[in-house]
């Protein structure tokens, strides 16, 4: 018998699709202490594997950790866009790729 330690957050159909591997997976539910934390750690988990492989797989999977977080803080996507465009609106995006140095002041 072989064990592999995972240790992480994983998507609800997961231990499914373990089971119908022929394998079986040891589970439980984390109280929401736990699970935010863990979407937490899920989410720089998703970010550093888009660093390595930027593409729309890897995006996908850091939006579907960002649904959960602000499902968990019962945000609502549109909420969350409108907060976003107006932002948008007010301070600009991060096309322009500018690098803020330093401020000089005149105090």
């Amino acid at each position: 018998m072989k064990k592999t330690t995972y240790n992480k957050l994983i998507r609800d159909k997961i231990p499914e699709i373990i089971k119908k591997s022929g394998h079986n997976p040891i589970i439980y539910t984390a109280n929401d202490e736990e699970y935010i934390k863990r979407l937490y750690d899920k989410l720089i988990e998703e970010i550093e594997e888009f660093k390595e492989n930027p593409s729309s797989e890897e995006m996908a999977d850091i939006l579907e950790v960002c649904d959960a977080i602000m499902s968990y803080f019962r945000m609502s996507s549109e909420e969350v866009i409108k907060v976003k465009n107006k932002k948008f609106k007010e301070r600009g995006g991060f096309s322009k790729k500018l690098i803020l140095k330093e401020v000089i002041r005149d105090d």
